[in-house]
């Protein structure tokens, strides 16, 4: 058994798909197949959709100016950008030759269109611009293309080039074919009724199917810049139940599987002709908590609950692969991160804080989760600690556009979202913890991870704001340490719970797959050899 540390995401399947009870015979070597579960794919506007298994759709059917290379530590290199060159003002791009799958060029005049088209729909995705002073009303102003092949993006004051440089590598910053897309657009909605079902970019792939919560179907492009794709077909078909999706690896129906339980994933360590990878994502599972609702408004309540899981027996029993214990939201081998608190299921401790705070006899909460490998497990173990200190859990599992739904809306007590890294920094990691300028609910910020659980942390958005734009390194690690602590310290309401990793098993036919931090995995190299 061979492991790495990237990972996988690819996966190619006959069109003998139709039916769930379909016999399945090895997949071709022209197509990948993904067992995966398809419940969180919402909306496939990359300027919209930002759940994991979006990304991997939009990472090969679009491109985006530069991307973080995750086989040379995660570096910025060009994509769709031959150069760039950065002032004190901002950053200037030259572009390469490229075509969009309709066969239109690529101009600067089309990254304008996505950057601008980013912030105008003001939708979650826009969430990482928006913490660097970029807004609807000022977009326009930042960003010109200065010829066909040029495009500038001026600085605020609230970024530094690095940091922006990173948020053009992310999915958001996909780079569309605005003429397709104009041609779409219905009551100013700049396209996305069209484009939540549709693709229009310049990337590898193109999308030929999607049927929600059954399957993913994407075609090589044929007049790709680098040339047409060896991989023909990707597949990605909605396999949430693990044990089926270990079945059909094993038989050689699915190429990959990355919905695995844990304890499905460690069958195949001592199984030859699999490869187990496992990528850090830099992101965590959380337990939101709503602090607009009492008793969970009070720290020493958020306090009581952070001592009442016993993280290191989910950890061992339940997270195994997919994560480690983490309590600070910063991974603990990034530079700048602070040590652990004692946080721990210490039942005593918890009780005695829950009586300060005014609850003696404990109360009953909600704990709203998706049903998805391995959120469910955990949010069962959650609900037998905290019982042991006095807190009724009632669960309610729901799909992904139901919970995701809640949780934008403030409509829970508590929840278990994941979280990711838009840059393999502590700042890139805190970036979700640390932000929230306004909590106001008439803000109806719910782009923002903090703002959704009503968390008011001026302090903490202050310094977050005052380290983004910190241009000497040491000046900018000590404020990321500040803000740990402080993290730390107001008992928070997004509790990091585990560092989230991303196993996925892979059929030792596949070749060159190297998955990415942010699931932004590209296929084009990707290779298959003939089955035994």
């Amino acid at each position: 058994m061979k492991f790495t540390c990237s990972t996988i995401m690819a996966g190619a399947f006959s069109i003998a798909l139709a039916s769930a009870t379909a016999v399945f015979a090895a997949t071709p070597n022209d197509q990948l197949v993904i067992g995966t579960s398809l419940a969180q794919v919402l909306s496939l506007d990359p300027q919209q959709g930002t759940e994991v298994k979006t990304q991997e759709i939009l990472a090969n059917t679009y491109d985006r100016l530069v991307f973080a290379d995750q086989n040379d530590g995660n570096k910025v290199k060009p994509q769709l950008a031959e150069s760039w060159s950065v002032d004190d003002k901002g950053i200037t791009f030259k572009l390469r030759d490229a075509k969009f799958a309709s066969g239109n060029p690529v101009t600067a005049k089309d990254v304008v269109f996505s950057i601008v088209r980013l912030l105008k729909l003001d939708q979650s995705a826009a969430t990482n611009y928006k913490t660097a002073g970029y807004t609807a009303d000022n977009i326009e102003a930042h960003v010109s293309a200065v010829d066909d092949k040029t495009f500038r993006i001026e600085l605020t004051d609230k970024v530094i080039p690095e940091v922006l440089l990173y948020r053009l590598a992310m999915g958001v910053s996909s780079v569309v074919d605005s003429t397709e897309v104009e041609k779409h657009v219905k009551n100013g909605d700049y396209g996305n009724e069209w484009l939540r079902t549709n693709t229009a970019g310049s990337g590898p792939y193109v999308l030929r199917r999607w049927t929600p919560n059954d399957i993913v179907l994407l075609e090589a492009n044929k007049d790709y810049r680098d040339g047409a794709p060896t991989i023909r077909r990707i597949v990605m078909r909605h396999v949430p139940e693990s044990q089926a999706a270990r079945l059909m690896l094993e038989r050689g129906d699915i190429d990959v599987a990355n919905a695995l339980t844990a304890a499905d994933v460690r069958t195949f360590e001592s199984k030859a002709g699999f490869v187990i990878d496992q990528v850090k994502t830099g992101g965590y599972y959380v337990l939101a908590m709503n602090a607009g609702k009492e008793p969970l408004s009070k720290p020493e309540v958020r306090e009581a609950i952070a001592y009442g899981i016993d993280y290191k027996g989910i950890a061992n029993t339940i997270l195994g692969s997919y994560g480690r214990v983490r309590n600070v939201p910063v991974p603990e081998d990034w530079t700048g991160a602070i040590a652990n608190p004692d946080w721990s299921l210490q039942p005593e401790k918890a009780k005695k804080l829950l009586a300060d705070a005014g609850y003696p006899n404990g109360f009953s909460l909600t704990l709203k989760t998706i049903s998805q490998t391995p959120r469910v497990d955990m949010a069962t173990a959650i609900q037998a600690n905290l019982a042991q200190i006095g807190i009724t859990v009632n669960i309610q599992q729901g799909n992904g556009a139901d919970i995701v739904a809640a949780h934008r809306a403030r409509d829970f007590d508590l929840l278990i979202p994941q979280t990711g890294s838009f840059m393999p920094t502590a700042l890139g990691s805190l970036d979700n913890f640390a932000s929230n300028p306004n909590n106001a609910k008439e803000a109806n910020n719910a782009g923002n991870f903090v703002w959704r659980s009503a968390w008011d942390i001026p302090e903490l958005n202050a310094l977050r704001d005052q380290a983004n734009k910190e241009r000497d390194d040491a000046k900018r690690l000590e404020l990321v340490k500040e803000i740990q602590e402080k993290f730390i310290a107001q008992k928070p309401a997004v509790l990091p719970m585990f560092e989230r990793f991303e196993p996925i098993v892979v059929s030792g036919r596949v070749k060159g797959y190297s998955g990415h931090p942010w699931s932004l995995t590209r296929i084009e190299a990707v290779t298959k050899t003939d089955a035994p």
